[in-house]
Formats: C-alpha cells, structure tokens, sequence
C-alpha cells in the first residue's frame, strides 16, 4: 500500500495532498513547483508551449523591469493568491494550449525526473537580460499538469486553493506513518551481536534485511555493489497501530474528529453531494452557488452508494490479483525451471566427459581393492599356517624332549605308569602332520589378468550421435548384489552411466533350473527382483533386457545363479493354526489345545531330495502327534493325514502307523518319548517319502508315487512340544537304511 500513498513528484508520502481534476492526488508543495504561471506575453514558455505562429509583438519586455508576479521567480508565490487572478478575452485561446481538445500533450514538457520515476515539468528560468512583464501588460494565468497522466488544468483566481483537499488520503498517510514509527520502534536488528538486539534503524528492500545504524555501516556500507540497494525505513506490521489494522487515528467521520467545511462557505458544513459536479457541497452552495440547479443528492446516501459500488469493484480486483499471482508463481517457476534446464544443458557435455573419467577412476580403485584384497587374504592365509605350524612345532618340540628325558630314568615301574600314555600323545603328535598339512595352502602368484581390450575399442569409436529417441541399450547385471537364499534368487541390474535413451520398463527371463527354456517372470519399472519357490540344488540362467516406445533393447549377459544345497526353514506362524504356540525363532512348536492342529514350514518343496528332523523336548500322557508333508490348503484343525492334502506317520510311544485320507497302513513296532528324534526324508527325484525314529527306518517307504508342491508339516496338542531341525543333508545311516528299499 506505501506506493498509493506516495506523491508521484516528490516520491515522498503525501502533505496535504489536493485532487487533482483527473483524480490524481499531488502534495500541495508539489503543486507550487510543477504550476506553470502563463504571461499574456508568453515570452517565458518553453518551445513547445508556444501558440501557433509568430509572437506577437507584445511579447517583448520593457527592458529594466523588476521582476513581477509574472515572471518564473515570482509564479510560486502567487499561484494560490489572489494575483493569480485574471480575465480578458485572450484567457480562452491561452488555455487551449494546455487543454486535453488540443494536439495531445504538447502542452507538457518532461525535462526532469521525480524520485519515484515520473517526469515533471520545470520551471522556465527567463532569459538572461529579460525582464518581467509590467502589471499593466496584461494579467497572467496559470495551469497545472498531472505528473501522471500529463493532463492540464487551469487555476481559476483562487489558485490552488481551488482544488479539493483530500482529506482521507491525508489521514490514511497520518495512520501509516504512525503505525510505521511504532513498527520501527519495536523492530530490532537481525545482525546485532547485543543482547537484546539494538532497534532496526533501515531495511535493505534487495537484501531483505533489517540493520541497526551500527551494523549498516558494518555489513551493509552505501558502496561497491551495495550503493545501488535501496535503504527504506523498518516496514509497518499488520498488529501496529496504523500498520494495516484498526490502529489509532483510524477513527470514522463523526467519531471524535472534526467535521470538513465548505471550501466556498467556511461556516457550513457538508451535506449534500452534487451529483453533476461529483464533489460534497453545503446547503448555502445550493441557495446562491452554481450547485443551485445541479443534481443534488444526500451525502450520507452518495458516501454509502459509492462505498457499494467500491467494494463490489473490489472483489473483481481480487480476483484478478488472486489470478495474478498464480499467474506469477507459475511464470516464477518457468524461469527457474528455464534456469535449471539450461544450466543443466551447458553442463551436459562436461559432465559426460567427467563421468567416463570418473568411471575409469572408481574402476581403477575397485581393480585396486580386489589386488589388495587378494593380497591380504593369501598373507593371512600364510600367516595362520605359520602361527599354526609353529604352535603344532612348539608342542610336538617339547613333547619329545620330555619323551626322551622321560627314556633317560632308570625307574622301570614308574616308567611302566606313564609310558602308556606318553605313547598315546607321540601318537596323537603324529597324526597332527597328516598330508598337506607341511604344503603352503597358497601360492605366491596372483591369478588376476586384466582385461582392458574392450574399454579400448570402445574409446577409440567414442562420437557424436544423433539425439532420437531409441531402443535402451544393454542394461548392465550388477553381480555383487546378485544373490541366492534357500530356493530363491535376488537380480539387480542398471543401465549404463552414458545412456540417453529413455526407458520405461524391464524383462526379466529366468529359465527352469534344467537347462530349458527361459520364460519371462517379472515386467516392470524396478531395477531389483526376487523370485521365490525356485527348486533347491538348481542351477539356474537369468538375463534381462529393457524397452520403451521404440521397441525392446537387447539381452543383458547371462547370469548363472544356484539355489541351496539343503533347505533351511522354520514353522510358518502365518499359516499356523491359531492354538499352535512358536518360540525359539519359529523353531519350535506345542500347543494350547488337547486336539490335535497343524503347523507347516516355510519351505515348499517340489524337486530334489531333502531330509529334516524334529526333537521331541516333551511327551506327557502318549500323545499320538503326526509328522509328515501337506498342501498348503490342509485342513489344520485336525490329525495331519486325516485328509487328502497330507502325507503323515503318527506314532505313539510304542508303535507307529502311516495315514492318508484317514487311511492307516504299515503299522511298525517302535514309538517315541522324551529326547526322540524324528527324520522325514522327501525324495522327489523318486517320489517317495520315508520316515525315521533315532536313525532307524519305520518300514518301507511310506507313499510312493508322491508328485506336486508340498511343504513340512506336523500336528500336535498340548501334550507334545518338538523342535525343528533344518539344512540337514541325509545322514550316512539314513543313506544306509535307506538302500535296500529303493
């Protein structure tokens, strides 16, 4: 709002500002400098306010004539008196020189500039040796053009004091400035290294900073690049008095202050508004005034009318602000974002460079760490042999010289006490060196070659290419975060560093574990996949390749990953049945119920062959609890095997039987109890599965014929707790047993 209350002459906030005939408002000192006093001579006039024409003679001065009221020196001092007054029949033709009907605006000069930019037009000095016009010549008349928008106006013979003050304007300023005094008082400065900081004494519009006097001749001296910032008073907050809000001075009309008079009629007030005139008047101006057979109009009436109609203008104002400040956001962030796309776009062709040398760096440091890396394991390696075979050296040095200190007694029984077991530890000593054993466990050599060819090649057929939008080159497989887990496998792979191509999405092929034929297992924008429910012992290939809108790129180089040996896995507390209690990591199972439920593992079986065993912590009252396999879908409220989607053996503590569909065959001699251990051993290479207690094999192969996806499973109640044994490979014993049946 400070720039609506500042004089567009001065630059400075408004003194007694007066309204202008267009409706501009001008300090009242301001006027006196910009009026321009008009002699019938004319001599004086700049050249563009001269009439048509040759001067007449008239314009010549009386040389010797003192300086009068007419004259450029003595015009600001009569402008708002009464020698300002004048007639004659020249007054009109005088006026078109400074009226809007004439030829535009000739009648203004710009020759000066004001301090908040608008030219104004100067006095006209006469020239030297003129001299004024004599009061007899003529009268004189004077004209007043807006600074704003170079509109004249002629003063009548009461001058300035003719034009309307605007009393509102001026209490408005008289607001903001105390409102501003009291937000400059209370402002302190944002650099003071005091406590509490001094009160701001400026505030820099360009550094958006607020500096006491001492610290702006510290940080913020008025030269160098800080002479062309602007220094403006501490601003006005909306909580000060006048600074925005309902502060004091801001009192209505009627509200303690004084009534406005007539300017015509200095004892009346007014009451009425011309609507012909737009401008208040008195009850006399209406009895003898020129306002008697105008349109008249109540002032409070007009005052509420006018306020309507502002107010109603104002909400189109907003929103037309509302709508230029998005507009203003939006162009503020299309410069930054032109800013940053061109900084960007500079910076390309250096980056690219940069990143070549950066990528030979960091692969140069790699290479680096691995020599280093080699070289420490094989001088670590080295070292525990030496250590080791030093302390094996030590202990079978010193065992010898007691051994033969030992031989040198000549007491046969006490000999005869200890000789046997001296022989046991020479013996011992012996099979310590066993082959290999005195055979360095490293070499000496460095089995790494460099391969620096195709990085050549590619340097030498570095160019420029068309930039269009192709297929997405061959995305690069990232081995060292490539890993297996169980019977799953995790991939991750990048595009190359240089590449411009946009890509939109990945293929990922992976094939079946036996050398068949790849199939696609995962399309998408990620760059890390992992496929679970692999077979376990398996050697899969993966590779993958990306696309966009023009079409797939090539295959990425072939990664050949292989799945666990033996399958390491605990109960599954999700798929549980909700009585089954989990502790130990998942890693054992009992129950809350006397009814038999189900729990199954987390692995899933359906290829190769896997062997794992369960611990019997507790057998209370001969429970019958079942260990087996099932589908996922089993019903797990009841005895394992009692439906079609479990393979089981329940066994009690003498005896033990096989059970599918509820089918109990193959009864066998030989229970279980406290401290037993149960091996279930699943061979789907031959489809069968066959079921131990402590090593020793319960009949035949339970089921044949077995063919599908099964996972471990167990039923049990209250009375039973095991504990599951995983990643075991099948024992000698159970490999022995096993033999005879296959």
């Amino acid at each position: 709002m400070e720039e609506e209350l500042k004089c567009p002459v001065c630059g400075s906030l408004f003194r007694e500002p007066i309204i202008l005939p267009c409706s501009h408002n001008v300090c009242l000192p301001c006027a006196r400098t910009i009026a321009v006093q008009t002699p019938e001579s004319e001599q004086h006039l700049p050249p563009l306010l001269h009439p048509r024409g040759p001067a007449p003679p008239a314009a010549a001065a009386a040389p010797g004539a003192g300086a009068g009221p007419g004259t450029a020196a003595g015009s600001a001092a009569c402008l708002d008196s009464e020698c300002a007054a004048g007639g004659g029949g020249d007054h009109a033709d005088k006026l078109s020189l400074h009226s809007e009907t004439d030829s535009g605006y000739g009648s203004y000069t710009p020759s000066l500039k004001s301090p908040n930019g608008v030219r104004v037009l100067p006095l006209v000095p006469a020239p030297p040796g003129a001299a004024a016009a004599p009061r007899g010549a003529g009268p004189a008349s004077s004209s007043l053009t807006c600074p704003q928008c170079h509109r004249s106006a002629s003063l009548d013979q009461r001058g300035l004091r003719g034009f309307q003050r605007n009393r509102l304007l001026e209490a408005i300023v008289q607001r903001y400035q105390q409102g501003r005094a009291a937000a400059a008082a209370a402002a302190k400065c944002q650099l003071c290294d005091r406590s509490p900081p001094e009160p701001a004494a400026v505030l820099c519009e360009q550094c958006e900073v607020l500096y006491c006097a001492a610290c702006q001749l510290r940080c913020h001296p008025a030269r160098g690049p800080f002479a062309k910032h602007r220094l403006a008073p501490p601003p006005a907050h909306p909580g000060a008095p006048g600074g925005g809000g309902d502060g004091g001075g801001g009192k209505g009309a009627g509200g303690g202050r004084k009534l406005p008079t007539c300017a015509e009629h200095d004892l009346e007030n007014y009451s009425m508004y011309c609507v012909s005139c737009r401008s208040p008047v008195c009850y006399q101006c209406l009895e003898e005034g020129k306002h008697s057979k105008h349109d008249v109009k109540a002032l409070g009436a007009m005052w509420k009318q006018h306020k309507a109609q502002l107010s109603q203008a104002l909400n189109g104002v907003s929103d037309k602000a509302k709508e230029a400040k998005e507009f203003l956001v939006q162009l503020k962030n299309l410069l930054q974002q032109i800013q940053e796309n061109g900084l960007d776009y500079e910076a390309c062709l250096v980056a690219q460079c940069d990143a070549l040398v950066d990528a030979l760096t960091r692969q140069k440091a790699k290479l680096l760490t691995k020599v280093t890396k080699e070289r420490e394991h094989k001088l670590k390696v080295v070292w525990d042999q030496i250590n080791h075979c030093t302390l094996k050296l030590r202990q079978s040095t010193g065992l010898m010289e007691y051994c033969l200190e030992v031989i040198k007694e000549n007491d046969p029984s006490g000999f005869l006490q200890i000789s046997d077991a001296l022989i046991k530890r020479v013996q011992v000593s012996q099979e310590q060196w066993v082959k290999g054993a005195l055979e360095p466990k490293v070499s000496a050599e460095f089995d790494l070659t460099l391969d620096s060819e195709p990085l050549l090649q590619s340097i030498h057929q570095l160019d420029f290419i068309q930039m269009k939008c192709r297929v997405p080159p061959v995305p690069l497989l990232q081995l060292e975060k490539c890993c297996t887990r169980n019977n799953s496998v995790t991939l991750a792979w990048r595009m190359p560093p240089l590449s411009h191509n946009p890509v939109e999405g990945y293929i990922l092929e992976l094939d079946d574990g036996d050398g068949g034929q790849f199939r696609e297992v995962y399309v998408g924008k990620e760059t890390l996949c992992t496929i679970d429910g692999l077979h376990f012992n398996s050697t899969y290939n993966a590779r993958v390749k990306a696309f966009n809108s023009s079409g797939v790129g090539p295959y990425s180089k072939t990664v050949i990953l292989q799945t666990s040996d033996v399958a390491w896995f605990t109960f599954d507390p999700s798929s549980a049945h909700r009585d089954i209690v989990l502790s130990n990591d998942n890693q054992t199972a009992t129950c809350n119920s006397y009814d038999d439920r189900v729990v199954l593992g987390t692995a899933a079986f359906s290829k190769g062959v896997h062997y794992w065993e369960l611990h019997v912590d507790r057998y209370d009252n001969h429970p019958d609890p079942a260990f087996g396999i099932a589908r996922i879908n089993v019903v797990k409220d009841m005895m394992l095997g009692k439906d079609d989607k479990a393979w089981a053996m329940y066994v009690d503590n003498n005896r033990s039987w096989f059970m599918h569909c509820n089918s109990h065959t193959n009864r066998t001699e030989g229970g279980v109890s406290k401290g037993a251990t149960v091996g279930v051993l699943l061979d789907l290479n031959k489809h069968n599965l066959t079921f131990y207690i402590n090593g020793q094999q319960q009949g035949p192969p339970a089921f044949e014929n077995i063919e599908g996806v099964f996972m471990p499973a167990l039923s049990l109640n209250r009375n039973v707790q095991v504990t599951l044994h995983t990643g075991l490979e099948v024992p000698q014993c159970v490999k022995q047993t096993k033999l005879p049946n296959n």
